[in-house]
């Protein structure tokens, strides 16, 4: 398994644009093969923080998925960025249901 996680950082007032043109890439993703979740989110406590999380059954399916980054625009809007591939050899649940 494969997790991708981490945050970008954006103008305050560009945050909701922001998320708003990746709706389309989330839904894509979501149905891409592999893809276990993927998610593109406002912080709760920084309103120019955007959370990244992504969870693929392998590096082959993340590989397969991403035949590029951000667009432009997007790219354009990024201040800072710390996002990461982690490779995951195991998992505990924490809660069911």
């Amino acid at each position: 398994m494969v997790i991708v996680a981490g945050h970008i950082t954006v103008e305050s007032g560009q945050r909701d644009a922001y998320l708003a043109g990746c709706v389309d890439v989330v839904a894509q993703a979501r149905s891409a093969a592999g893809c276990l979740d993927f998610a593109i989110s406002a912080d709760l406590a920084d309103t120019g923080r955007i959370n990244i999380f992504e969870r693929w059954e392998s590096q082959a399916s993340v590989e397969d998925f991403r035949s590029s980054g951000p667009s432009d625009d997007q790219s354009a809007a990024i201040l800072s960025a710390s996002v990461a591939e982690y490779d995951v050899s195991g998992e505990r649940s924490l809660f069911s249901g």
